[in-house]
């Protein structure tokens, strides 16, 4: 995974296996990631200029094309209006449920076809849930777009929702679980646990991945429900980036989409939080983990804001290489740990949620050190930034290295990166052509700004710290 995706642990396995939540029955792996209300002044010209067109269909749809012909490919992307945070409450986990119900198959297309379909063309298909969005994407030969537009359609408009079907991928999900949480050390650190310590709203603290009651207790009717509702039309995206015709892909994109009837408006609940006054500190036994853990994690401002894209360049200065300030206090000198890991939205990226959002880091970190004096060393590091301004050359450094990685999601090869972003900004803003304009966010970033985000955003009443007691370590003695 890119940096502008998602920042794991390189020995957390499951952080990955989890954070893209694509369905496993079918041999495909997990979605990976290219590597966002007061808006700044981001009109500048920006190095990143894309062709975008943009339009809604009389249904609602909304439809994001990026003709690019340098390389005889296309990827399309069917962005869904609902994730994580706005599934039912008691129901955790029907988000993540559902997508893998998206793969059983259609009413012109039985399970299986579809990959055949991807696959027998060269190309390759996957889907993922997010906070607040689930995605399937296809990437495959410039020949096979309109057989794949036929069958996204097909899907969207038909899914072939049985029971069979829903307790097939009841069990799947549930072993997913039991394998990527409940039987991995540190198998919910820090991606599942934190927002369930540092949050309050339900919305954005219940546990995602979901509890294997709710699981359990899905119905084809709360299937059935949960289709009509979420995936309609009026509640998507469709991206097609590459190399096609704009006028074919437009008439193929009315022609299988346009029939599909527009759903119910959704009323979105209140996902907001409150400003966190005071430090949070939270304890959890890991009975798996042979070492202890320790993640930290701070609310971020307003996604879209001038703060916020302060905090995207504080993050640079502070986790983000290994001349970042965290890095070089904790592992280099301090040497608590082989490695600091973290970043905004560790589900995604710094673009593609809409909501309340974290900011985290975490370590594993040698028994010797108790979490007291880690944080005293991450107070001395975090602090620095909220009494002195960066200079304009460490400010520089990190919008070079910040764009540099943008840069590069943005021109992938297989440009899911692209799509991952034109779709965000689509779903999330309706404005789409905000990717050419959002490196002037960067640049109007100042050291004043810097200093006056890091005063506020990181200050220790907005911050919460988890531990992890290992049980492992401790049934060894």
């Amino acid at each position: 995974m890119t940096r502008v995706s998602i920042r794991i642990f390189a020995a957390i396995a499951a952080f990955s296996l989890l954070a893209a939540c694509g369905p496993d029955d079918s041999g495909r792996e997990d979605a990976q990631d290219p590597p966002e209300t007061a808006a700044p002044d981001d009109s500048a010209e920006s190095g990143i200029r894309i062709d975008v067109s943009y339009q809604t269909l009389d249904n609602g749809l909304r439809v994001v094309m990026a003709p690019d012909s340098t390389i005889p490919t296309v990827t399309v992307g069917v962005y869904y209006g609902i994730g994580f945070r706005i599934e039912p409450r008691d129901r955790t986990g029907f988000a993540h449920l559902f997508e893998h119900l998206m793969f059983q198959g259609s009413r012109h297309a039985e399970k299986g076809e579809f990959d055949k379909l991807i696959n027998g063309s060269g190309g390759v298909n996957n889907g993922s849930t997010r906070f607040d969005f689930t995605n399937y994407f296809e990437v495959v030969p410039s020949s096979a777009l309109e057989p794949v537009l036929w069958i996204e359609a097909d899907r969207m408009a038909f899914p072939d929702i049985t029971q069979e079907k829903l307790a097939n991928q009841q069990g799947v999900v549930a072993n997913e679980v039991k394998v990527n949480v409940l039987n991995q050390p540190y198998g919910g650190f820090p991606w599942l646990d934190m927002p369930q310590y540092a949050n309050e709203n339900w919305y954005n603290a219940h546990n995602f991945y979901g509890a294997l009651d709710d699981l359990e207790a899905a119905t084809l009717e709360d299937a059935r429900d949960f289709h009509d509702r979420y995936y309609a039309p009026n509640n998507a995206v469709l991206v097609i980036a590459g190399d096609f015709d704009p006028a074919k892909a437009t008439r193929w994109v009315e022609k299988y989409f346009g029939p599909i009837p527009q759903g119910d408006a959704i009323t979105l609940p209140d996902i907001s939080e409150p400003r966190q006054e005071e430090e949070k500190t939270a304890a959890k036994t890991d009975p798996l983990a042979p070492r202890p853990a320790l993640a930290f994690a701070y609310h971020m401002p307003e996604r879209g804001t001038d703060e916020y894209y302060a905090m995207a360049l504080l993050d640079q200065i502070l986790i983000q290489g290994e001349d970042s300030r965290l890095y070089q206090a904790l592992v280099k000198d301090k040497g608590y740990a082989s490695g600091v890991e973290g970043g905004i939205n560790l589900l995604g990226n710094m673009f593609n949620y809409d909501g309340p959002m974290l900011w985290t880091a975490a370590m594993i970190h040698g028994e010797e050190f108790t979490p007291e004096e880690i944080m005293t060393t991450v107070d001395g590091v975090v602090e620095g930034l909220r009494t002195e301004p960066v200079t304009e050359a460490e400010l520089a450094r990190a919008r070079t290295k910040l764009l540099s990685e943008f840069y590069g999601v943005v021109d992938s090869p297989t440009r899911f990166g692209l799509v991952d972003l034109l779709a965000s900004f689509a779903l999330f803003d309706d404005d789409p052509a905000r990717i050419n304009r959002i490196e002037g966010g960067f640049d109007n970033v100042t050291p004043a700004l810097m200093l006056e985000t890091a005063e506020e955003y990181l200050r220790p009443g907005n911050r919460t710290v988890l531990r992890i007691e290992p049980g492992a370590a401790q049934d060894q003695q």
